[in-house]
């Protein structure tokens, strides 16, 4: 169906007119091509969410004229975007006949040098307001300004207005390796490769290993792992690393306990006594069914406390005290957020809930906070040793040779109830939650029940928060991959009370969060990567592109209208390219229909199972034909698959290896075998999503002092490296 749009008598209304003002969509086109607009409801309680009042005829026709004097009267707005190395332009508006003048604060404190001058504007007529009348205009912002993010001070006559001007480089510059050539990496969900001095579940030493490992033994430029992002404090622990209860801190229940210096300090009863723990989860780790998070965190706690009551040195509490201050406000309000967690209980929906009933300010809060300052101290102690423990993994893997290291993976939002939103509401939009519209996977759509980011508190404070979480990544990473990166762009919001099919999208200043990107990858000289799979329009990979940023490529996903898979040599080259995800099962578990049995047995199919397995069975014979067609695959392989399973998952590899993608991809669970996908959507318990752990495929647990020792993933690593 060809694209519709809406039409001038709809675009007319005020509140349609108010809505794009808003960045509010209107209509849509949907991943087949059909057009829909937005039922008024929707994009008024939309508008609501953004503090933009919308509820009657007289609310909307008032907060048009209210957003249409503001744009054309306000000095300058919250935030500003330059280029570096480039003289650039900045509107402002200033009241007839006076003369505006503006000064700058860079970012180290210091006062511009320069003259930033006044030029023409854009052109438009006098706008009446009151008993004056306002022009546009523009500051020239010269070429010289550093990149950063600065203090832009504008006074026009009795009127001074300031902004975050932030100057940001065009691009990513392409780190030395790419610029000609490509490099590889291993992508794994951390939690699942344990170690033998594991608690049950993989944790930083186990990372730090096996970055090292694989530099070493591999040759391999990164390790791609799951997102690390704060977790609740005491069990029962969220499985997906996808809904974190904060994107700002790190999980420290991954923290490896012998590891902390002060472990060594234990006297030999605490010693005995956090030891016993150990003991007591220790046969976890031979566990190949399930990770049991919240058993090795029963035992773990208890033992982190014992460490943290051990005295510091001199040198160690002030590295404690120097971290204490660095993070500030931001590390207190995480902590108080686990304290009331811990005394109160987890946090639910019910309005009787703490979480509700409190801010972080209320009188109980600070009083449980006074009467609770050991524990509160504990919360600050344990982020400080994960912080740690993962920049010393980072280091690590840089030591055995990785060029870019640890590239962490940043989940699109945080829990509804976690301690972002709690400590920080205003930062996000109320009674909204992040989704998908319907599409030909789901036909309701899909609520992901995060809070979005506003972004008008975002424009008005400078986007500190979304700085403050790209730079603290960097801290620990040589990269970053971005999930669902077109939340830069726009985010499907659902009004509460609401399914999915009913929400619209909402759009972000992406050239600034874009920009943000790339001071903060050009200071780390690291890699940005963007998810940017489904269905995406068409400007987002060209900005991605442009900007420097990687797309990504899934194998499986690259066929034609016929279903047939394409040339590699048709990748796109800005991409990190793999041969699957976590979505799906590993290469021997599609090669097997894992997927199929696994829909069947959980009642997922909305189709008869034959029909389904027809489709995957033609899209079996598809990639078959594809391979052997291709080189990639022998003819003999090809007849007798079941004793060349090993043959079609490096042929699989060798399609990647010839793309021009500059990042290339191998999962460690396609290096041993595994054929359980770690997250089947669509579930919560009925499949132990997030929680399998690192097998062959015959079921034998890999430990990962021996995972890149192994003949089949050295085999894998030969086609990599060829």
């Amino acid at each position: 169906m060809s694209a519709q749009h809406e039409n001038q008598q709809r675009l007319q209304r005020p509140l349609i007119q108010l809505a794009h003002l808003n960045g509010v969509a209107t209509s849509y086109i949907g991943q087949s091509g059909d057009y829909n607009e937005i039922d008024d409801d929707v994009i008024a309680r939309v508008l609501e969410a953004l503090g933009v009042h919308a509820s009657t005829p007289e609310q909307i026709q008032a907060s048009l004229t209210s957003t249409v004097t503001t744009r054309r009267t306000r000095l300058i707005a919250g935030t500003c975007l330059a280029t570096y190395g480039k003289e650039s332009s900045i509107p402002i508006n200033h009241r007839v006949g006076d003369i505006p003048s503006a000064h700058l604060k860079l970012e180290d404190g210091t006062v511009y040098s320069g003259k930033i001058v006044v030029g023409a504007g854009d052109g438009s007529a006098a706008y009446p307001w009151h008993d004056d009348f306002y022009v546009s205009a523009s500051l020239i912002i010269p070429d010289d300004v550093p990149m950063g993010y600065h203090r832009l001070t504008v006074v026009s006559g009795k009127q001074s207005a300031v902004s975050t001007l932030i100057v940001a480089p065009e691009r990513v510059p392409l780190i030395a390796p790419l610029q000609n050539g490509q490099m590889w990496g291993w992508m794994a969900q951390i939690y699942s490769i344990r170690s033998h001095g594991s608690w049950g579940v993989g944790d930083y030493a186990d990372l730090a290993q096996i970055s090292a490992d694989a530099g070493r033994q591999t040759h391999a430029d990164y390790m791609l792992v799951n997102p690390l992002h704060a977790a609740e404090p005491v069990a029962p622990l969220t499985p997906s690393p996808y809904l974190p209860a904060s994107r700002r801190f790190i999980n420290f229940t991954y923290i490896r306990p012998e590891a902390i210096p002060e472990y060594k300090e234990l006297s030999d009863e605490a010693r005995k006594k956090v030891d016993g723990l150990h003991e007591s989860v220790e046969a976890l780790n031979a566990k190949a069914d399930m990770i049991h998070r919240d058993a090795m965190w029963g035992a773990k706690m208890p033992a982190l406390w014992e460490i943290f009551s051990v005295p510091r040195s001199p040198e160690r509490q002030a590295q404690f005290d120097v971290y204490k201050r660095e993070q500030g406000a931001e590390l207190d309000g995480y902590a108080t957020w686990c304290l009331c967690y811990d005394v109160w209980g987890a946090p639910t929906d019910s309005p009787d809930s703490w979480i509700h009933r409190y801010s972080i300010d209320a009188p109980e809060v600070q009083e449980l906070v006074r009467n609770r300052a050991d524990t509160l101290e504990f919360y600050r102690w344990l982020e400080w040793i994960a912080d740690q423990q993962l920049s010393a993994a980072q280091s690590a893997a840089r030591q055995a040779g990785m060029r870019i290291g640890i590239m962490l993976d940043m989940a699109v939002g945080v829990h509804p109830l976690g301690s972002d939103v709690w400590a920080n509401p205003e930062r996000f939009a109320k009674n909204v939650t992040v989704g998908a519209p319907p599409d030909n996977y789901n036909q309701q759509g899909q609520d992901w029940s995060q809070p979005p980011f506003n972004p008008n508190y975002l424009q008005a404070h400078g986007y500190a928060v979304y700085r403050e979480l790209i730079h603290r990544m960097f801290q620990h990473a040589g990269a970053l991959r971005i999930d669902h990166i077109l939340g830069l762009f726009r985010l499907w919001w659902v009004p509460k009370g609401k399914t999915a099919k009913f929400g619209t999208y909402v759009y972000y200043n992406s050239q600034v969060m874009l920009g943000i990107l790339a001071i903060e990858a050009t200071r780390a000289h690291g890699v940005v990567v963007g998810e940017d799979l489904g269905v995406v329009p068409h400007n987002v990979a060209h900005d991605l592109r442009v900007h420097g940023l990687l797309g990504s490529v899934i194998e499986w996903f690259e066929k034609d209208k016929h279903g047939e898979f394409i040339d590699p040599r048709k990748y796109r080259e800005m991409a990190i390219t793999s041969v699957t995800t976590h979505d799906l099962p590993p290469i021997a578990g599609t090669l097997n229909y894992e997927q199929v049995k696994l829909r069947e047995k959980l009642n997922l199919l909305t189709e008869p199972v034959e029909q389904f397995k027809a489709s995957a069975v033609q899209e079996h014979d598809a990639l078959i034909r594809f391979l052997t067609k291709g080189g990639w695959l022998s003819a003999d392989a090809a007849a007798d698959q079941a004793h060349h399973e090993q043959d079609i998952v490096e042929a699989m590899h060798k399609v990647i290896k010839d793309s021009p993608s500059k990042l290339l991809n191998a999962a460690v669970v396609d290096g041993v075998g595994e054929r359980r996908t770690q997250n089947m959507p669509g579930t919560n318990n009925e499949y132990p999503n997030w929680r399998v752990p690192l097998a062959d495929g015959s079921g034998k647990v890999i430990w990962a002092e021996d995972l890149f020792s192994l003949d089949r993933v050295q085999s894998l690593v030969r086609i990599m490296n060829a």
